[in-house]
C-alpha cells in the first residue's frame, strides 16, 4: 500500500505476507511431502516451493524461495516484485522462467501452448530447449521445435518494461545452465543480442525463441513492429511477424453489480451474448430516467468511498475537522449532481497526469461555476524508483491544496482494486491523456465505458479503435515531429476545449425530468460499443484464432524430431547462402501496358547454391501515395522455369492484373519453407535493383 503525506510525498509501505492466512495450499509430491524443484547456479542451488491457489475452475501456481534450504540472500528472491538490483531481477526471472517450466513438469502439466507476457519469463523457452536436448535433439533443432508453440505478447513501448542484463551478470548466474545446453556463452548471448553491445535483452530473447508475436492494440502492434525491427532486418515493419490483439477486460469483475442486477432482470441472457453488438442494442430500450437514476446510484457509492478515504487520509496527516469539511464541502453540497472526472492509473510520466494543468487559470475558471459543479478525482501509484512519477503525485497534491481547487481536485492515496472498481463505475468522465504513441492499450477506459462512463482520451491505444464519435470524446495527438512541450501545450488546450465546449454543456443540459438526454444517449452508446468489443472473452477468442490454433498446428507439423532438424538445417543453409543471392530482370515490357493485356515478366535469380523451391519471387503492384510510400494492391508469385543456367534460375509470370491506372511494379525474393510459422520469420528479403 502507499500513503501521501502533507507534503505530497509518495510513501510506499511493505507488509510481509503470512502464507498461513492466504487461501493457498502447498503442492505435494506423490509421497505426500512438499513438492520442491531446484535450479543450479554458479556455486549454489536455489530450491523453490510450490503453492496452489484456486479461483473458480482455474488453478494458479506460485513459486516461493523463502525456505530454510536456501541461503539468506536467496530466500528474498520472491519477497518483492520491484525490489533490489539487477542481480535480484535476473534471479527472479530465472526462478519464473526456468523454475516455472520445472514446476509444471513436476505437477505433470504439459502445456500445448506457452504464452509469454513481456520478456520476464523468457528463460522458460531455453528450459524447454534443454529438455529437448536431453531427449536427443540438437540445440538449433530444439529451438525450432519449441519456438513453434510459443506466443509472445509485448505490453509496453516504454524501455523500462524491457529487462536488459549485462553479459557479466548473465555469465555469473547462468553458466551452469548454459553448459547444460551444450552450447557456448557467445551463442547463448546472441539470442538476446542485437540492440546494445554486451547486453542481453529479455524481449529480444522472447522474440527469437517464439514464432507468434503481438502487441495489445492496433497502434501498439505497429509501434512494436518498428521497435523490434532489428529481429527481421530486411523486412519492412508493417510486414514483419508482429501482429496485435487488442486488450479486453473481464466484464463480470468490472461491471458494477447494479448493472449486472438490472441486466439479470431485463435481459437474463446477457452473459451469453457478450460478443454480440446486436444484442446490446437492448440498452436503447432502457428508459432514460432509469438509466440516469442508476448512474446517480453508482456516483453516490463512489462519493461515499471517497469521503471515507479522504477523512482517513487527512486525519492521519493531522488535519482538523474544519479542514476536512472544506475538502468534502462540494461533495456534501451537490452529491450525485456533480459532474465527476476520474483519472486513475500508474503515475508514469508518459501518461501525463499533469496535462490538465497546463493552463491552470483557465481550469480554475471552469471549476468556478457554482451552477455547474465539477469534481476531479485523481488516484494512482508510482513505481518506488520512478522519481519523475513521484514528482507528478507531489505536483497534483500541491495543486489540490490551492484555495481555488480545494475540494474540486482530490488526490486519493492507496489506489487499490476496491477504489478502482468504484471509480470506473461511479465517475461521469474517464480521462486518459498519454503521450502518443506510448499507451500500448490501457484498459481502465474499457472498464469505465462498460459502466456507462464516457471516455475523454487521447486517440492512442485501444481508444483509437473504440472511439466512434458518439461514445465519448477523442483528443487528436499532434505528430511526433513537433517539439515535446509544444505537443503537450496543444493537446492540453484541446482537452480543456472539449471539457468547456462539449462535456460541460452536454452534461448540464437537464430536461424537466432532471437529466440530460444527450448524455444518456452517449452513455448508452458507450456501453453498447465497448461491452461487446472490449471484453476478455473476445480477446481470448482472438488469441485462439490468430495464435493458439496456428501454434498448435505448427508445433504438430514439426513435432517429429527429424522435421525440426530438417528446418534448422534448412535455415542454416539459407543464412549461409543469402548474402550471395541476386536478382535481375530480363523482361522489357514493364514500362507501359494496356488495360486488359497480359503482364509478362521474367526474372533471373542467382541462387548461390540454393534450390529453386527455397525461395519465392514475388511481383507486387501498387501505387505511390501522397507521403511517397508504396501502397500495394496486388501480389503474384513468379514460377520457376528451365534449369539453372550458370547458377541462375529463371522465374516467370504471365498475368492480367485486376488493378488499373498508374501502377508501380516491384519485385522481391525471400526464403520459403513449409515448416515456417510466418513467411518472413527469417528476416531475409532482397528487392530487384537493390
Amino acid at each position: 500500500m502507499h500513503e501521501i503525506n502533507n507534503s505530497g510525498d509518495h510513501i510506499v509501505l511493505y507488509h510481509l505476507t503470512d502464507f498461513n492466512n492466504l487461501p493457498i495450499t502447498p503442492c505435494k509430491a506423490e509421497n505426500g511431502e512438499e513438492l520442491r524443484i531446484h535450479i543450479e547456479l554458479e556455486k549454489r542451488t536455489i530450491a523453490i516451493r510450490l503453492w496452489e491457489a484456486t479461483a473458480g475452475n482455474i488453478k494458479l501456481y506460485l513459486l516461493d524461495c523463502d525456505i530454510e534450504e536456501n541461503d539468506a540472500s536467496d530466500r528474498g528472491i520472491t519477497h518483492q516484485l520491484y525490489g533490489g538490483n539487477n542481480e535480484t531481477r535476473i534471479l527472479q526471472e530465472i526462478v519464473l522462467g526456468i523454475g516455472g517450466v520445472r514446476a509444471l513438469r513436476a505437477l505433470n502439466l504439459n502445456p500445448t501452448i506457452w504464452h509469454l507476457n513481456e520478456g520476464h519469463a523468457a528463460f522458460s523457452t531455453m528450459e524447454s530447449c534443454r529438455e529437448s536436448f536431453e531427449n536427443g535433439l540438437q540445440l538449433d533443432a530444439a529451438l525450432e521445435l519449441n519456438a513453434s508453440n510459443v506466443v509472445f505478447t509485448t505490453h509496453t513501448p516504454v524501455s523500462a518494461g524491457h529487462d536488459i542484463f549485462s553479459y557479466d551478470l548473465l555469465k555469473s548466474t547462468l553458466s551452469p545452465f548454459i553448459k547444460s545446453l551444450n552450447t557456448d556463452f557467445e551463442s547463448f548471448a546472441a539470442l538476446g543480442d542485437g540492440i546494445s553491445p554486451e547486453n542481453f535483452n529479455m524481449t529480444t530473447l522472447a522474440l527469437r525463441t517464439s514464432r507468434f508475436h503481438n502487441g495489445v492494440s492496433r497502434i501498439h502492434g505497429d509501434v512494436a513492429s518498428k521497435m523490434e525491427s532489428h529481429i527481421w532486418p530486411q523486412i519492412e515493419p508493417d510486414e514483419n511477424p508482429i501482429s496485435y490483439v487488442t486488450n479486453g477486460v473481464h466484464i463480470s469483475t468490472f461491471l458494477a453489480k447494479e448493472w449486472a442486477n438490472l441486466l439479470d432482470m431485463r435481459h437474463g441472457e446477457w452473459r451469453r451474448s457478450l460478443n454480440s453488438p446486436e444484442f446490446w442494442e437492448c440498452l436503447d430500450k432502457l428508459p432514460s430516467d432509469r438509466f440516469w437514476s442508476l448512474r446517480k446510484e453508482l456516483k453516490l457509492t463512489l462519493l461515499s468511498e471517497v469521503q471515507e478515504r479522504i477523512h482517513r487520509q487527512l486525519k492521519r496527516n493531522g488535519h482538523t475537522d474544519a479542514a476536512i469539511n472544506r475538502v468534502t464541502h462540494l461533495i456534501n453540497t451537490h452529491g450525485s449532481e456533480l459532474l465527476i472526472f476520474g483519472f486513475a492509473r500508474r503515475f508514469a510520466t508518459y501518461k501525463r497526469a499533469n496535462l490538465l494543468f497546463y493552463d491552470i487559470n483557465r481550469l480554475a475558471r471552469l471549476l468556478d461555476q457554482t451552477d455547474k459543479p465539477i469534481l476531479f478525482i485523481f488516484a494512482g501509484k508510482a513505481h518506488p524508483k520512478d522519481e519523475p512519477g513521484q514528482h507528478l503525485i507531489h505536483y497534483i497534491h500541491e495543486i489540490s491544496t490551492r484555495p481555488e481547487f480545494v475540494g474540486k481536485i482530490i488526490l486519493i492515496e492507496n489506489y487499490d482494486m476496491v477504489l478502482a472498481r468504484r471509480l470506473v463505475a461511479g465517475v461521469d468522465v474517464w480521462i486518459n491523456t498519454p503521450e502518443y504513441p506510448m499507451e500500448a492499450s490501457g484498459t481502465s477506459g474499457q472498464k469505465a465505458g462498460m459502466n456507462g462512463v464516457l471516455n475523454l482520451s487521447v486517440l492512442d491505444g485501444w481508444w483509437a479503435e473504440g472511439f466512434n464519435q458518439v461514445n465519448g470524446w477523442g483528443i487528436s495527438p499532434y505528430g511526433q515531429q513537433f517539439d515535446h512541450e509544444y505537443r503537450n501545450q496543444q493537446e492540453s488546450s484541446e482537452l480543456l476545449d472539449i471539457i468547456e465546449h462539449e462535456v460541460i454543456p452536454a452534461y448540464f443540459s437537464f430536461n424537466k425530468s432532471g437529466y440530460s438526454e444527450e448524455w444518456v444517449t452517449k452513455a448508452k452508446e458507450s456501453m453498447k460499443s465497448i461491452i461487446p468489443n472490449y471484453n476478455s472473452q473476445r480477446m481470448l477468442s482472438d488469441y485462439i484464432q490468430k495464435f493458439y490454433i496456428p501454434a498448435k498446428e505448427k508445433f504438430s507439423s514439426i513435432s517429429d524430431a527429424s522435421r525440426a532438424q530438417t528446418l534448422s538445417e534448412w535455415k542454416a543453409k539459407i543464412k549461409h547462402a543469402w548474402p550471395g543471392v541476386k536478382l535481375r530482370c530480363i523482361s522489357d515490357n514493364l514500362e507501359h501496358m494496356m488495360q486488359g493485356s497480359a503482364l509478362k515478366i521474367t526474372v533471373a535469380v542467382l541462387l548461390n547454391g540454393l534450390n529453386s523451391e527455397d525461395i519465392i519471387v514475388e511481383l507486387i503492384l501498387g501505387t505511390e501515395v501522397a507521403d511517397g510510400s508504396f501502397q500495394p494492391c496486388e501480389a503474384f508469385n513468379l514460377n520457376a522455369i528451365d534449369n539453372q543456367i550458370e547458377g541462375e534460375q529463371h522465374y516467370s509470370l504471365d498475368v492480367c492484373p485486376r488493378a488499373t491506372g498508374l501502377l508501380q511494379a516491384r519485385i522481391r525474393a525471400y526464403p520459403c519453407h513449409e515448416y515456417l510459422c510466418h513467411r518472413f520469420e527469417m528476416g531475409f528479403m532482397i528487392w530487384l535493383d537493390e
